[in-house]
């Protein structure tokens, strides 16, 4: 039996087949995964606003609200204790790390003041811009504590730029656009708030 000799045709054909058995693979594993991240993703928020806020029974329904500086709508989560405001968890986001996208989950209190936070998301380089995480709510001092501080009072920006708030340790661009994510959520707050006084 010749051998089959192989050409340009049959070199095309393969790939084809291949390429559409990996695409259809994917697409089979993505669909099988695709609830299980939904899931995950709805707890790890869920987790996250639980920690940000001080207790509450329930959660209003969810705003949304475009900041000034921001191209993307920031999410408002209105915390309700005995039928009464007592905080809102703020999903807001930067697109200047060192390395892109970072996503925050942050706690405002009714007086303008950040109760806590949690970082979502990014791609920041471990063990410098990774450390957002922990810096900024260290209570010991005061130059990394953000907690029980409010943009109205204190100068969410880092001292290098002639703010109050000291940047991580060789993660200047990163902290940028952490405290960045932060004025973000307060401005949303502020918003959402000038607006139900205007009505």
């Amino acid at each position: 039996m010749k051998q089959r000799e192989s050409t340009f045709i049959n070199m095309v054909g393969a790939l084809l087949v291949v390429t559409l058995v990996s695409g259809a693979l994917l697409g089979f594993v993505h669909q099988m995964t695709k609830s299980a991240i939904d899931l995950a993703r709805e707890k790890a928020q869920s987790d996250a606003i639980a920690s940000v806020l001080p207790p509450f029974d329930e959660l209003a329904p969810t705003l949304k609200v475009l900041p000034e500086e921001g191209a993307d709508s920031i999410e408002i989560f209105p915390a309700l204790a005995q039928g009464h405001i007592v905080g809102y968890a703020v999903k807001s986001y930067s697109n200047n790390g060192f390395s892109g996208f970072i996503s925050v989950m942050a706690g405002v209190d009714t007086l303008g003041n950040f109760t806590g936070y949690e970082v979502l998301e990014h791609k920041e380089t471990p063990g410098l811009g990774s450390k957002m995480g922990d810096w900024f709510r260290n209570k010991e001092k005061e130059g990394q504590n953000v907690i029980g501080k409010s943009p109205g009072s204190v100068n969410f920006t880092v001292s290098k730029d002639g703010g109050d708030i000291d940047a991580i340790t060789a993660s200047t661009i990163t902290s940028r656009a952490f405290l960045e994510a932060l004025r973000r959520a307060h401005q949303g707050v502020t918003t959402l708030s000038e607006k139900n006084h205007g009505e």
